[in-house]
């Protein structure tokens, strides 16, 4: 028995619009796109992907799972996606400095590692 791990699910209100600002905040391809869904995989034939699907209701609190990125320069990272859209966020993370939480244009939660981050 085989399992092949092929995506992560992401609610949203908006899929098209948040799965493009994650297609171009990574730079990955669009696999499928219609009115309820979007998904993006680093290329057309690699997973895991991210598929992002539509979910009326709001999000509520603290996301159960979330993504960590482990960039060669967190610094120049954080401030890209910063850039990009993303905001910091305080998840009770605390004084810690080895990962910064930032959070997507829907509020979903995702960390930007450092090098020496344990997390």
């Amino acid at each position: 028995m085989s399992l092949q791990w092929e995506q992560v699910i992401v609610h949203s209100a908006a899929p098209k619009t948040l799965g493009q600002w994650w297609a171009e905040a990574l730079g990955w391809v669009v696999v499928f796109d219609s009115d309820d869904e979007f998904e993006i995989r680093p290329t057309a034939d690699q997973m895991p992907g991210l598929d992002f699907v539509r979910l009326a209701e709001a999000k509520q609190s603290k996301s159960r799972l979330h993504l960590d990125f482990r960039p060669d320069d967190q610094e120049a990272e954080v401030a890209r996606l910063v850039a990009h859209g993303a905001r910091r966020v305080d998840i009770g993370q605390g004084d810690q400095t080895s990962w910064v939480v930032l959070a997507d244009p829907e509020g979903n939660e995702f960390c930007i590692l450092g090098q020496n981050s344990t997390q």
